[in-house]
């Protein structure tokens, strides 16, 4: 039972040596991996800063000599994060801790987000009050803000770097005792407009025999599910909430990228896709939304979250963008359309309620829907009882036909 311990060694040194001392005074193993790139370590690594450079494929004179401190930081996060993989694979990494200003941060969370689902990853950070999504990405990474800067011991670096020192050996030291079934898991896409949809399919599914996983489509939920597609943790794909892409589309704050769609298709899994809260963009509090969007039909979902409703003109890209990326799937994969609306206030009588901008989106799905792709309409709107079972279904005759489906 180890834990691994990533920091810069030439600068925080001292406070990195108090949190191996911590770990290992309650019975756990450490191993200090160098990522200081300009001066010798102030304690003695297990891997030391040039393996980790070599790990990225270069070296710390050459990192050294070109004087390019971001380059420089990307190199040592690129091979911090192999030999992390690497002591994974060995067996001898149980829970990664990160101590650090902003580089080391951004290099001890390159090596965590290279870890799997479930290995303990603790991050104690000046950056941790603010945005952490760069760092945390779609990984279960834990951030402690240090408060004080981590420069020197004292009173409050010690608390501090003590407890998260503390936090980790419970969490290598004490496996939670979870329950793993032998069922096939399906991936589940929500947004709270979508709640009663998925709630309803996620029923049947289970009663069928799946386990779900249940995703909330704010950007990074929907990179967590399609990274866990891509390593085979998933084996089906429920998209009833594809709302990112309006996001992706108009410049709001939940987007999950350009590929997103992509990776149930590439994968060749079966994959059942809506189009939830497609009727809606994301920004902050009221007054954080950009002036260029001035004009739009606003609702303030709460003090921090304001939902912009999409045009009809929007509605027709997105239709054309999700039948693009549905169209390059490899594997079993259908699009069910709610025609009554493609969330709660997408209804008759409801804020957002729009026919021709749903209109626009359906018409464009239906133009470029390649023949490989199964459509299907309802009239009926996303979070129905029925809708919602018609998803639910239309995945578990694809998986069984695929042969991924629970077994009998």
């Amino acid at each position: 039972m180890a834990v691994v311990v990533i920091g810069t060694l030439d600068t925080k040194g001292e406070e990195i040596d108090f949190a191996r001392a911590v770990i290992e005074s309650q019975g756990v193993d450490t191993h200090l991996v160098d990522v200081g790139v300009m001066g010798e370590p102030e304690v003695e690594p297990d891997t030391a800063a040039g393996a980790v450079a070599e790990a990225a494929g270069t070296t710390l004179d050459a990192l050294r000599e070109g004087g390019d401190r971001g380059e420089a930081m990307e190199a040592m996060g690129e091979g911090a994060a192999t030999v992390a993989e690497g002591l994974y694979t060995e067996g001898t990494l149980d829970g990664v801790l990160g101590l650090g200003g902003s580089g080391n941060t951004s290099i001890a969370t390159t090596a965590m987000r290279a870890l799997p689902v479930g290995v303990p990853k603790f991050m104690v950070s000046t950056m941790a009050s603010g945005d952490t999504e760069p760092y945390v990405g779609s990984r279960d990474i834990a951030m402690l803000y240090s408060v004080a800067d981590i420069e020197g011991l004292n009173q409050l670096s010690r608390r501090v770097i003590g407890n998260a020192a503390l936090a980790m050996v419970g969490m290598v030291a004490n496996e939670p005792d979870v329950e793993v079934e032998d069922r096939p898991t399906v991936g589940i896409t929500m947004f709270g407009v979508t709640t009663p949809c998925v709630q309803r399919a996620r029923e049947v599914l289970e009663d069928r025999g799946y386990e779900t996983i249940v995703f909330h489509a704010t950007g990074t939920g929907g990179r967590a599910m399609e990274s866990l597609v891509e390593e085979g943790v998933i084996d089906g794909v429920l998209d009833v909430t594809t709302t990112e892409w309006a996001d992706e589309l108009v410049g709001g704050t939940l987007t999950a990228g350009p590929d997103r769609l992509e990776a149930a298709g590439e994968a060749g899994i079966p994959q059942v896709v809506s189009t939830g809260a497609l009727d809606m963009v994301n920004f902050g509090p009221r007054d954080s939304v950009p002036e260029e969007f001035e004009g739009g039909q606003f609702h303030v979902h709460n003090p921090q979250v304001t939902l912009m409703r999409t045009t009809p003109e929007e509605n027709a890209d997105l239709g054309a963008i999700l039948a693009e990326k549905l169209n390059g799937a490899t594997g079993p994969t259908a699009i069910v359309l709610p025609l009554g609306g493609v969330s709660m206030l997408d209804v008759e009588g409801e804020e957002f309620y729009d026919p021709e901008a749903d209109a626009e989106l359906f018409d464009a799905i239906r133009d470029r829907l390649d023949e490989n792709v199964e459509l299907l309409e309802r009239e009926a709107d996303i979070n129905d009882g029925a809708f919602a079972e018609l998803l639910a279904e239309t995945l578990d005759e694809y998986m069984r036909e695929a042969g991924v489906g629970p077994e009998h």
